[in-house]
């Protein structure tokens, strides 16, 4: 197929938020607007953690994979690895990236602590632990909360962010910076600075 015809193809799942959340049932849309990154967010985040072709980028927490596959279609030079821990979640993304057909995307169900974080170059995180927290609105049932391992999740984060080498990039939406270590340093904002852009130095 021509490549240009295959992006006019792909490119109707990017009109708006709406017409991506068509590409999941009725009850997965129904918590986008909590949960899935929108889609203006997942571009400029792309952009800013695609910086050199090849790159690849962890998206901790990646829910229905909808970070992963705009950002995949905004800067496709790039490689994007999503972690999730609900199968469920991990099954929807692969389903919809199965309908767009993207070959810069994989998604892992399984805890991001069982990771290798030297896997990974740049990472994106929209806050995913926040669930943990007591009263915050949560996907579902499925798995344990509890502000133990809240405070657990972020520990680890900051210690891997930590080992990693000067110039890796770091995207945060709605973070509350807990998992920052000191030496990633603010680049850049949006939005209020809900979302920052952070360099290691």
């Amino acid at each position: 197929m021509p490549f240009f015809k295959k992006r006019t193809q792909e490119s109707r799942w990017f009109n708006g938020d709406e017409g991506f959340n068509e590409l999941y049932p009725a009850s997965i849309r129904l918590l986008a607007r909590r949960h899935w990154t929108p889609l203006h967010v997942a571009r400029k985040a792309a952009r800013f953690l695609a910086a050199e072709n090849n790159a690849r980028i962890l998206d901790i927490g990646s829910g229905v994979g909808k970070f992963c596959l705009a950002a995949a279609y905004y800067k496709p030079t790039a490689s994007y690895y999503g972690i999730e821990q609900r199968k469920t979640l991990t099954s929807h993304a692969e389903t919809a990236g199965e309908i767009l057909g993207f070959k810069n995307v994989s998604f892992i169900h399984g805890n991001f602590t069982q990771l290798d974080f030297r896997d990974y170059d740049h990472f994106y995180f929209y806050n995913s632990f926040f669930e943990n927290i007591a009263g915050a609105d949560k996907i579902d049932e499925d798995i344990d909360y509890s502000g133990e391992l809240y405070n657990y999740y972020n520990r680890y984060l900051y210690k891997q962010l930590e080992r990693k080498p000067a110039g890796t990039r770091l995207a945060t939406f709605h973070s509350l910076e807990d998992e920052v270590p000191g030496g990633f340093h603010i680049v850049g904002s949006e939005m209020d600075n809900l979302l920052k852009f952070w360099i290691k130095v």
